[in-house]
């Protein structure tokens, strides 16, 4: 009986339409979830002419990147720091990524005084680190 009403239904020429509420439901759910989990790395903003190096590990993209220019100033997140700042701000974001590596760019330029002063800046905010130095790729 269920199948004749089935297809009397179908001949009658009556389209059925599909819905798509479910599936919109679900990809909007997909959605939200790798928007939340999502790792943004914040990058120095500031180009750097680093060295060339021959044991070069490469340190996962998860970073807190640091950049020292060629006028041996700080920069972290696309903002000049001053030295004075530097502890603060890496505590700052160290709540926002507490498992990235922290990565120091040099430039060939810029003074060994103000990349050993940022390392035991470093070494008192962040004591248990690695400090990574970034160098130009072969």
């Amino acid at each position: 009986m269920a199948r004749k009403k089935r297809t009397q239904a179908g001949e009658s020429g009556g389209e059925e339409d599909v819905n798509l509420t479910p599936m919109l439901d679900v990809v909007f759910i997909l959605l939200i979830f790798f928007i939340v989990t999502a790792q943004f790395i914040k990058e120095p903003g500031v180009e750097i002419a680093r060295q060339d190096v021959d044991n070069d590990e490469q340190v996962k993209p998860l970073a807190i990147l640091i950049a020292i220019d060629e006028n041996s100033d700080i920069f972290m997140d696309k903002k000049k720091v001053e030295p004075n700042e530097v502890e603060f701000t890496i505590k700052e974001m160290r709540e926002d990524n507490p498992k990235g590596k922290l990565v120091v760019q040099v430039d060939n330029e810029a003074n060994a005084e103000t990349l050993v002063g940022l390392m035991e800046t470093i070494k008192d905010a962040d004591g248990s680190t690695v400090i990574n130095v970034s160098t130009a790729q072969d």
